[in-house]
């Protein structure tokens, strides 16, 4: 059974951090599934009030009352038939750099973590210079995940079930709500917490039509990255039906044998055929690709790794990003604990991969302080 904690207490982010009733979300429902609901309702023509409920739950509104621009009949047909969003905020810890990460606690009592990071802008404007804060939010797509990668703190809980896509889109809502008084907004999502995106690809692709959908979040696709362990049927369906984001291959070593010990989940995607896949989804999609690569001390940093990553890399084109492990206590690989590499291991790895005509760019450690980094999700906050 998952070890999913399930006894964090309420932290005032929403009323006792519990999960709403089980009705239908309608953070979850996408323009045309808003405005199938509202045809059997009282009120003007439904794509109208769709645009309307849209803009009032991405403005972070806490009740159909805030709604004030819908009918009076209308407000309480909704309110007796849904809810605004699926799941609820339960509680909250926030890193020395910024990052805030946040457990959503779901309807059946499980608790997902999705991550807001923020990073400096500073802008000169004449003689001054202002700081802007760029938000991003990291979100989450499955309770636990499948992959059973051995370096995840995720992936050594198991797999408890696929988020719907009003538990997706929740998470940047939540994230949201974080900023919006004092003026931020989120201008990027990272498909990259809790799970294996392509997986649960029609919840995802809910959810991020709704994220971009012009009156609500309103985001663009290139600033929506999905990341997966490589699962060729899910990059194959991307590539021919959307969601149009960039890719993120989380590669970790090319060579075969090795990423099969190290990502057993992956078994049945030969790095030949996630090529060919990735191959396929820059011709009909246009998107950048990038290949990730998180170093695990004196396991994949070797010259033999390198090279293996140079070859995969060959004709994609991608760019290649290293991510040093993030530590995680209690993991191991065949029997010794895993271990961060060391600077200079980290320097020489990226050298290698640079001489071979690698663009190789090096993750910033965000969130570590709150087990929020690249890694670590699934560590219990403190009760």
């Amino acid at each position: 059974m998952p070890k999913f904690p399930n006894s964090w207490t309420g932290t005032g982010i929403s009323p006792g951090g519990e999960a709403p009733e089980n009705r239908p979300a309608l953070s979850g429902m996408t323009r045309g599934e808003l405005e199938t609901a509202l045809a059997a309702l009282p009120g003007s023509p439904p794509s109208y009030r769709a645009a309307q409920i849209i803009s009032w739950i991405a403005r972070g509104a806490l009740s159909f009352d805030d709604m004030t621009n819908l009918p009076r009949s209308l407000r309480s047909a909704l309110a007796e038939r849904f809810t605004l969003r699926g799941s609820a905020a339960a509680a909250r810890q926030e890193d020395r750099d910024g990052t805030v990460k946040l457990g959503i606690r779901l309807r059946s009592g499980a608790v997902v973590e999705t991550v807001l990071l923020a990073a400096a802008e500073d802008t000169a404007a004449g003689a001054e210079e202002t700081e802007k804060r760029r938000y991003t939010a990291c979100l989450s797509t499955q309770a636990g995940c499948p992959v059973g990668c051995v370096f995840c703190k995720t992936g050594s809980l198991g797999f408890l079930r696929n988020l719907d896509a009003s538990e997706i889109v929740d998470q940047f809502l939540y994230l949201s709500d974080l900023i919006r008084p004092s003026g931020g907004r989120i201008s990027r999502v990272v498909v990259m917490g809790m799970g294996e995106p392509l997986l649960n690809l029609a919840a995802l692709r809910g959810a991020l039509e709704i994220l971009r959908d012009g009156e609500g979040a309103a985001l663009s696709k290139r600033g929506i990255t999905v990341s997966t362990a490589g699962i060729r049927r899910g990059i194959l369906d991307m590539a021919e039906n959307g969601p149009e984001a960039e890719l993120a291959l989380s590669l970790t070593t090319a060579r075969e044998d090795l990423r099969l010990r190290l990502m057993p989940g992956t078994a049945g995607n030969s790095l030949g055929e996630v090529k060919k896949a990735l191959k396929i989804y820059r011709e009909k999609q246009g998107r950048q690709i990038t290949l990730e690569t998180v170093l695990l001390g004196e396991i994949n940093t070797t010259a033999e790794d390198a090279r293996a990553l140079a070859g995969f890399a060959r004709g994609l084109p991608a760019l290649v990003n290293i991510i040093p492990w993030n530590p995680v206590e209690g993991l191991s690989f065949e029997g010794k604990p895993l271990r961060k590499p060391a600077a200079e291991e980290t320097a020489a790895f990226k050298k290698m991969l640079t001489e071979a005509g690698l663009t190789v760019t090096q993750r910033y450690r965000r969130g570590r302080g709150v087990s929020g980094a690249c890694g670590q999700l699934g560590s219990a906050l403190p009760l």
